[in-house]
This record gives structure tokens, sequence and C-alpha cells, in this order.
């Protein structure tokens, strides 16, 4: 068993500012998206310029907040939400969701699409291989503030959060942050570097993505104020994740060249 460190939730501290680890590891995200990004338009036939990089992801940053608090609020925690309307905007205390998020970035994904003239599918395929970093040091945030632990266990590893009831739990956040950050980056940067069809990047970061989320959500607590949502075991993290990885075979495997 580990005991968790119990982390101060404040990272920086300088005078009156202060940097939560929440918001660091976001920054972190978005400086590992913005590097890669621009090796990424730096490859020949990119069809990209680096130095547009920046605004293009100011685009997917601004999605990703606002998308995954809404979706936080609306697909886990309505109810307190709309009692506490000012609670909405305490982003540093956790709570996003991915799906949300995911939401957010096809708008903004969309609304540059349209800025640029480009094709949808065209900036999809360039932006989710940036992704998975993000994802990483956003299951790292979630360690840290020992929140969205995982179920009881006796693993060796097992973790004994302070904010969590009982007994030690499976470091569920961890796992996340391998599969969904590190494994899915590795193969989404190999995958992306041969010419592939319009959508097959993105389709492949869906099928991954939902089924690595599908799988660890069985070593994850699910919320108690939900449950499970469907068939009593299916929790709404899986429930959200079959339509992600239907529409990545969609995009993996079909013929046309449409974008």
């Amino acid at each position: 068993m580990i005991v968790h460190p119990n982390f101060d939730p404040v990272a920086i501290s300088v005078g009156p500012l202060s940097i939560h680890w929440y918001g660091l590891m976001y920054l972190l995200g978005f400086g590992a998206g913005l590097w890669l990004g621009r090796v990424r338009a730096g490859r020949k036939s990119s069809g990209w310029d680096p130095e547009e990089v920046m605004d293009f992801l100011f685009f997917i940053a601004v999605g990703v907040i606002a998308g995954g608090r809404l979706g936080y609020v609306v697909f886990y925690n309505l109810q307190f939400y709309l009692a506490h309307l000012p609670e909405i905007f305490a982003i540093w205390d956790g709570g996003m969701s991915f799906h949300g998020g995911l939401i957010g970035v096809l708008v903004a994904m969309g609304v540059y699409a349209r800025k640029t003239g480009r094709g949808y599918l065209q900036v999809s395929d360039f932006l989710v291989p940036l992704l998975p970093p993000g994802l990483f040091f956003g299951r790292i945030g979630n360690f840290i503030n020992q929140e969205l632990w995982g179920r009881v266990t006796d693993v060796p590893w097992a973790v004994l959060f302070h904010t969590a009831p009982g007994d030690p739990r499976h470091p569920s956040q961890l796992y996340e942050a391998l599969l969904e950050g590190l494994v899915l980056f590795l193969v989404l940067w190999w995958y992306s570097k041969l010419p592939r069809r319009p959508g097959q990047i993105s389709g492949l970061f869906l099928l991954l993505y939902g089924t690595f989320r599908f799988f660890v959500e069985f070593y994850r607590e699910p919320d108690g104020h939900i449950g499970t949502v469907a068939l009593n075991w299916l929790t709404m993290g899986q429930l959200l994740s079959i339509p992600m990885v239907v529409l990545g075979l969609y995009f993996v495997f079909r013929k046309r060249s449409n974008n």
C-alpha cells in the first residue's frame, strides 16, 4: 500500500498570486501541444505554418476549458451546480469532463476550419496527435488533487487517498495517464507520420481513447451521486465512450476520401 503524499493544492504562490496544480497541469499540456504542433507543422507537405499553431491552439484551449467544465456540470453533477451557480466557474477545484471537453474541441475546430478555409477533418487530423500530453498532465492533476480515485483494492500499488473513504484504492488516474496519455500519444504520433485518408487519424484517436477509457472505468470508482447508469454496471464514462468507439471505427475503416 502507498499513502498519498497529500500535496498542497497550490503549486506556486508569489504574493497574492497562487497557481493551483490543476492550472499548472493545463499550462504544461498546452505548452506540450504547442511545441508538438510546431514540429508537426514543420513537416513537409503538412499544409500548416508553424507560426499559426499558437492561434489554432488558442481556439482549442477555449473549447477544452469551456466544454470540459460545462460537460462536467451537465453530465455529472447538474443538480448541485444549479443550486450553486458560482461554483461552475471554480475550475481550480477540479471537475472537468473529457467528453464535454471533446464537444468543446469539436466546436472550436469547426470555427477554425471555417476561419481558415480548411476541411474539418484536415483540422482534426492535425490536432489529435497533440492532445494526449494534455490528457496525461490532466490525469496527473487529478492524482495530485486526490480526485477521481479508483475502486477499493488490495493490489500492492494501491493508494490510500486522504479524500477517499475507507480502504486503499486503485490509482486509476495514473492508469489513465499511462493509457490515454503516453500510449495514445506514441501510437498517434507514429501513425500520423505517413499519409492517411482524411479522418483516419481522428478515428484512431476516438477508437483508442474510447477503448482505454471504457477499460479503466472498471477500476475507477463511479461518481457517488450517479453510480452506474445502465445495465447495473455501465458507468457514465463508459456510456459516453461507446459512441466514440463506434465513430472511431467508422473513420478508420471507411473507404471514402472526402474531408
